[in-house]
């Protein structure tokens, strides 16, 4: 019963897994693997040698020569080796008449439980094409070896024959001057950190952990990844230098562990190298549940202990690998594999693998068999990939550089007619390497390979990611590319086909960041030694907007337009002011017409009863004046009513304190009339007419000009101008007029005061004078008015912004000029019209 609900669970797994395949193709494959790490799981170097031979190859050359168990991780580089071999040696215009065959470099490739019968190998012959003698003469044969490029290194040593290192590229090694023996396969990452932070920044990710080997390449690729972060305003959360000692690394370990646990990083960049302290790493931290999303190379392309069966499609490995094009006719080659020829002692099973394609339809009825036949132990046995890896195509590329020198060679022994005994043998390693380092070709699958411009290639980046399944059996993905050669917007390109992976949902992409996006209407503030990607969110000052998030400042809206309560967006203003639409502008424009008609009105009545005491009693002339002034004080008021311009700004003042001046001169004219008539003068005398006539016709013009010079002075030093006030009320522009000299807009007001202050004394002095008609009390009431008035006006002006301001201004002068006209001639008029009969002189 437990093997049949382990077999359904299988079966159903497996399905769903082929359901994904067939919804990504091409832009997926599969990649069996097992987490558990046994003999062979973490990579070892391999070593071939490759030579020529004038005779074919015996049908169990190789299974004479590899008379041992294969590690698991090294499987593929013996795969590539029979396959380019045998294809080369198919080729009737490489190598033609020749065999390339190739041997291992003893203590590289075997297991370390085989055993190799040196004995049986002498007596075949086989020793010497190992040790690479023929005869007395030395062989030149060309080295092949990798990944790891201190291996390279070690058989550098005492040993002019040229090799190709097949393994990642490595800085080290391209210096010719120490290692001028050492040619490398690879392309350089030049563009590999590039492609990096360019995924990080179309997925919005702006705090990023960093593990590195630390070791000079690993520290150089530190310092370029952080300089090109900067550029994209990405950040370092934290930078974990794994050492290379072992002994070291277990007595740090625990820091590294705390240091990536306890950072609120969600991605992690893994650059280094396998069999080290940084895989160590790796693995432990999958093995602690550390859920990151790892970013990293080819080099590091392992499954990890991570069992938790999950369709977060973000939580897994991220992988950049050099494009290559896919070899088809290797996967024939594993599904026609000779046993006899060569030692593959799993061919069944790489048979049904190498089915294992993203089309169902392709191969359904291959499909079915392996889903009913095999059993899930078949899925955690092995460790292959379908499609090459980086290094087994750089192996694959490696063979035919050193066939491609091997034609050349042979052809230049032909041409000269050395008379080599065997031919193909190369005893000048200098010419061997001279030739092997120039060599550009095409390979069969259309790649172009050039030996001697390998740093100058703009490579391509293919992006995957290792979805983890359960028992740690992992789905890898191409989910983009990276293709540094094309302008900056279209070099990343990221697929389109995940939300049919996930079953029509797109995937939510998780968040790394330090701080929280800053909404709109909010800006970054920065604190003092922290990272620029770690901040706070502070709301714009008022009438300044953020319309973006992670915005450094805020922008001030113009002068017209005004911050929404968001802060997000500049509205335009309403230009507003005092109109004669709106009712107070109406109210106030009705009160000037009607008062100033009031003041015509009684202007008529009195020239109608020009001849009567009352009227003459009072000195008429002045009381005309006092009238005509009055009219234009309140006709004076409109101008601050009405769409303000230049001409308005400039007259409403000056021409308002003009002709108050005059009606406030006229006033007190009046009252020195009264004063001489009774206290300087007797009757009958002549001085008496020269007073009264001199206060009537010096003290107004007199007055006046002094109010002309004072308003010349202001217009000339600092006119009024018009003024826009943007902040009286809320998404609003007052158009008004500014005073331009606050001082001299005081000095006028503080004149017409002076003037009243003059005619209030005067007046009160004369109020008790015996006289019928003495109109000393009114004058009185009226200066009391219009001290009133303007005394409160004051205070309230300055309290107040926009049309307010202006109502106030409006209303003082309406109300200060109706205070002289009712004051002064209500109760002549009254007198005139309604009470004639006390319009007679008293005897």
């Amino acid at each position: 019963m437990k093997k049949l609900c382990a077999f359904t669970i299988a079966f159903f797994s497996l399905k769903f897994c082929l359901i994904l395949c067939s919804l990504t193709e091409p832009n997926c494959y599969w990649r069996i693997k097992k987490s558990n790490v046994i003999d062979g799981d973490l990579q070892n170097d391999c070593g071939f040698v490759l030579f020529t031979l004038e005779s074919p190859i015996e049908e169990n050359f190789y299974n004479h020569i590899i008379n041992f168990r294969i590690p698991a991780r090294k499987y593929e580089f013996f795969l590539v080796m029979f396959f380019a071999t045998d294809e080369i040696n198919k080729n009737p215009y490489l190598l033609s008449n020749m065999s390339l065959i190739f041997s291992f470099i003893f203590g590289m490739c075997e297991d370390t439980m085989g055993v190799l019968d040196k004995a049986y190998l002498h007596q075949n012959n086989y020793f010497d094409l190992i040790n690479y003698n023929c005869g007395r003469k030395k062989r030149c044969d060309v080295k092949l070896t990798g990944p790891s490029w201190k291996t390279s290194l070690k058989l550098s040593v005492n040993s002019r024959a040229p090799k190709i290192f097949f393994g990642p590229f490595n800085p080290n090694l391209s210096d010719h001057d120490q290692f001028p023996h050492i040619y490398q396969i690879a392309t350089k990452d030049t563009y590999l950190l590039h492609g990096m932070v360019s995924l990080m920044f179309h997925f919005e990710w702006t705090w990023i952990g960093l593990v590195i080997t630390d070791d000079d390449q690993d520290i150089q690729f530190h310092s370029d990844l952080r300089e090109e972060m900067q550029r994209h305003a990405i950040c370092l959360a934290f930078v974990n230098m794994i050492p290379e000692s072992i002994q070291l690394y277990n007595t740090k370990f625990k820091i590294y562990d705390q240091q990536l646990m306890t950072s609120s990083s969600k991605v992690v960049i893994i650059y280094g190298k396998l069999i080290s302290t940084l895989e160590l790493s790796f693995r432990r931290w999958a093995y602690l549940v550390a859920r990151r999303i790892w970013i990293t190379t080819s080099q590091l392309d392992v499954i990890t202990y991570d069992k938790d069966f999950s369709l977060d499609f973000f939580h897994g490995t991220v992988i950049f690998a050099h494009h290559h094009n896919d070899i088809a006719i290797f996967r024939n080659f594993m599904q026609t594999i000779n046993t006899s020829k060569y030692p593959v002692d799993i061919s069944q099973s790489m048979l049904q693998w190498n089915h294992f394609n993203c089309s169902i339809s392709k191969n359904k009825k291959k499909m079915d068999f392996f889903m009913l036949k095999n059993p899930l132990e078949w899925l955690t046995q092995h460790t292959f990939d379908m499609v090459l890896s980086e290094e087994g195509y750089n192996l694959y590329n490696a063979v035919y550089a050193v066939a491609h020198t091997y034609h050349e060679l042979i052809f230049q022994q032909v041409e000269s007619q050395e008379m080599a005994k065997p031919k193909g043998l190369f005893t000048d390693c200098q010419q061997v390497a001279s030739l092997l380092k120039t060599r550009v070709f095409t390979n069969p699958v259309g790649e172009l390979v050039n030996m001697n411009h390998k740093e100058n290639q703009c490579a391509k980046y293919d992006i995957f990611i290792i979805w983890n399944f359960p028992k740690g059996l992992g789905l890898k993905v191409k989910i983009g590319s990276y293709f540094p050669c094309l302008p900056q917007s279209q070099q990343l390109h990221m697929s389109e086909d995940w939300e049919w992976v996930t079953g029509g949902v797109l995937p939510q992409v998780p968040s790394s960041v330090c701080s929280e996006t800053c909404t709109a209407g909010f800006r970054k503030s920065h604190e003092k030694q922290t990272a620029d990607c770690c901040f706070d969110c502070v709301q714009c000052q008022e009438n300044e907007i953020a319309n973006d998030t992670d915005m450094e400042q805020c922008v001030r809206c113009p002068d017209d337009s005004y911050a929404n309560l968001e802060q997000t967006e500049c509205l335009q203003r309403a230009v507003t002011f005092l109109a004669y639409e709106d009712p107070l502008g109406m109210a106030l424009g009705c009160m000037a017409l009607s008062f100033s008609a009031i003041t015509i009105l009684v202007l008529v009545t009195f020239v109608k009863y020009r001849d009567t005491p009352i009227v003459k009693a009072n000195n008429r002339i002045l009381s005309y004046i006092l009238l005509i002034s009055l009219a234009f004080c309140f006709l004076c008021s409109l101008l601050f009513i009405g769409h303000p311009n230049q001409a308005t700004c400039i007259l409403q003042q000056a021409t308002f304190a003009i002709f108050f001046t005059v009606a406030i001169s006229t006033v007190l004219a009046k009252t020195i009339t009264v004063v001489t008539a009774f206290k300087l003068t007797t009757p009958g005398r002549r001085i008496r007419k020269m007073m009264i006539k001199g206060a009537t016709n010096l003290l107004i013009p007199i007055c006046t000009l002094i109010q002309l010079v004072l308003c010349a002075i202001w217009l000339v030093t600092s006119p009024p101008f018009i003024d826009r006030d943007t902040h009286s009320e809320h998404g609003k522009i007052i158009v008004t007029c500014n005073k331009g000299s606050v001082i001299a807009f005081h000095f006028v007001l503080g004149y017409l005061g002076s003037l009243a202050l003059g005619s209030f004394t005067v007046a009160f002095l004369a109020r008790n004078l015996p006289d019928r008609f003495n109109e000393a009390k009114f004058l009185t009431f009226s200066m009391l008015v219009f001290y009133s008035v303007w005394i409160t006006f004051l205070p309230v002006y300055h309290s107040t912004r926009g049309k307010v301001m202006v109502i106030v201004e409006v209303f003082s002068i309406l109300a200060s000029s109706a205070g002289l006209l009712g004051c002064i001639f209500v109760q002549k008029c009254y007198v005139l019209l309604v009470r004639p009969d006390l319009n007679v002189l008293q005897k």
